[in-house]
């Protein structure tokens, strides 16, 4: 037996026992009176936008408009107009001029201003971190009070990959100093659909 093997046998030979996950009543943890407003409240508070609109209209509009500028704009949401399936398969040095994404959210949490995405809902996993500005689209109705219950609506196992965003990327490491898109989106603006 080497030492490797020593150690992760010792490991394992000492582990706590295990216990029950708690359960947790998620009616008696944080609620509020307007989720959507908390919503809202706490992505401008980090940094980001919300926008309310009525149906998608508005966001068909800004797609063409912005594809219509000739800057790389990917749509990852069917509802919009054609889908760029082509972004997939693409690398980080193809992506790397990403202007704009937009990206229809699965659930938004009031609590801290988070959006959770399925990999299948970015087409391709680099996209909502390597472009420069993120459009998430999520129904009013799947906006949560907090992460308990935004995790009993989602399916971590579902597909590789998912991810929470809150806002634009930002980072104080360096100084102290404030840094917007450093690691990721420069903009992130949620429109919530009525």
């Amino acid at each position: 037996m080497n030492a490797r093997e020593k150690i992760l046998n010792a490991i394992a030979a000492n582990q706590p026992e295990a216990v029950p996950l708690p359960v947790i009543d998620k009616d008696t943890v944080i609620s509020y009176n307007d989720v959507g407003m908390q919503f809202n409240t706490m992505l401008e508070s980090i940094g980001g936008k919300a926008v309310c609109i009525q149906d998608l209209q508005v966001l068909k509009e800004s797609v063409n408009a912005d594809k219509a500028t000739g800057k790389f704009i990917v749509n990852t949401i069917e509802a919009l107009g054609e889908v760029d399936e082509y972004v997939s398969s693409l690398s980080a040095a193809q992506l790397e001029k990403l202007e704009k994404a937009y990206i229809k959210g699965t659930v938004g949490v009031a609590e801290n201003g988070a959006v959770w995405i399925y990999e299948s809902q970015m087409l391709n996993r680099l996209v909502p971190f390597i472009c420069q500005h993120l459009v998430l689209v999520i129904d009013k109705k799947d906006i949560v009070p907090t992460m308990h219950h935004a995790y009993a609506k989602i399916d971590t196992a579902q597909e590789g990959f998912g991810v929470f965003i809150a806002g634009p990327s930002k980072t104080a490491d360096i100084e102290q100093s404030l840094v917007i898109g450093a690691h990721g989106a420069r903009s992130a603006t949620v429109y919530i659909i009525e």
